[in-house]
């Protein structure tokens, strides 16, 4: 990428309720020095009212509440030549005609995956030592269980299904605990497995050996209602699931079957399908589902992470450095 001759004129599109969080004074302050702000900030709705604003706009920064990157809006851009999103997934952004256009697109899917890696692995730790069960055991039967069987964090298996961004984080915190990772994941290269300290499997040995099973698989065709009552089932006495990707990956309704069926596992679901759950679903009241409100991913100031991602590419493109972020085309289908 050769080094930028001019400085570029930038313009940042997203909603109001988090942008704040997302690209904080310092990270504008930045920004502002590496490029020219075009104009005021706007939401995808005021860009759509007037989307004349583009014509002079060189590199396009967003996050959540971005626009379609279709061709009525790349029509008014004729001077783009980066998007950089302060968000994860790019698959609904951006239809066959961006990229067409040879247009790249930076994703802060790295920066998003350590609050979901850490909230992943406090509730793995939790689920070794089956913290849920015998917290709920002892409020109702009020008193403590004698010695009672706990896998605990040495000589444990984790199962993680799925190895992308936020599983192979997941997979490389383990690293610092005496467990046994195992890992489902088809597309997952086994030399780079190896290199995580993983184990690949079947995902039937996964739910069948693991203590904890943590999902991190996107939502594909082939991945929705992956995980149902087949697979639940499987689990061992005392198992935790964990999901944190996307609620569809699992078959709720099954899943909730075997809940019901099987009081010694733990559900902890950061994400559901449909998010809420309906005010009468059973997910509110069985008693072995913790049911957290999607707050595994970048909250707070945990979101200041996403936007000086993004600033660090913008920092890259100007110096003609090449992006570290950018997401290759036969990749955007396959992220969550």
């Amino acid at each position: 990428m050769a080094a930028a001759t001019t400085t570029p004129n930038v313009l940042l599109v997203m909603e109001e309720e988090r942008r704040a969080d997302v690209y904080p004074a310092h990270v504008l302050a930045d920004i502002g020095r590496l490029a020219r702000w075009h104009a005021p900030a706007l939401t995808r709705d005021a860009l759509l009212r007037d989307p004349g604003v583009l014509e002079e706009v060189d590199v396009l920064l967003t996050g959540w509440g971005a626009p379609v990157f279709d061709e009525a809006l790349l029509s008014r851009a004729p001077r783009l030549n980066a998007v950089m999103v302060a968000a994860g997934s790019v698959r609904h952004l951006t239809p066959p005609e961006f990229w067409a256009r040879g247009i790249p697109v930076v994703s802060a899917a790295a920066a998003n995956a350590v609050p979901v890696a850490e909230f992943s692995l406090a509730q793995i730790l939790l689920g070794l030592k089956q913290v849920h069960r015998l917290g709920r055991e002892v409020a109702v039967g009020r008193r403590f269980p004698h010695d009672p069987p706990v896998a605990g964090g040495y000589g444990s298996r984790v199962g993680l299904l799925g190895l992308g961004e936020i599983g192979r984080l997941v997979a490389r915190l383990l690293r610092s605990f005496d467990v046994e990772v195992l890992a489902c994941d088809p597309v997952i290269d086994p030399a780079a497995a190896a290199e995580l300290g993983v184990r690949l499997t079947g995902i039937d040995e996964l739910f069948t050996s693991c203590d904890v099973v943590s999902v991190h698989a996107p939502l594909l065709p082939e991945t929705e209602g992956l995980v149902g009552e087949r697979l639940v089932a499987l689990l061992p006495e005392g198992a935790t699931l964990i999901n944190t990707a996307r609620g569809a990956v699992l078959d709720q309704p099954e899943v909730i079957g075997v809940l019901r069926d099987r009081p010694d596992l733990t559900a902890v679901l950061d994400v559901t399908w449909p998010e809420p759950p309906a005010p009468d679903s059973p997910l509110f009241t069985l008693p072995n589902v913790l049911l957290t409100p999607h707050l595994a991913g970048a909250m707070g100031r945990e979101r200041a992470r996403l936007g000086e991602l993004v600033r660090d590419e913008l920092r890259r493109l100007v110096h003609g450095e090449p992006l570290r972020h950018a997401v290759a085309p036969d990749r955007a289908s396959t992220r969550a």
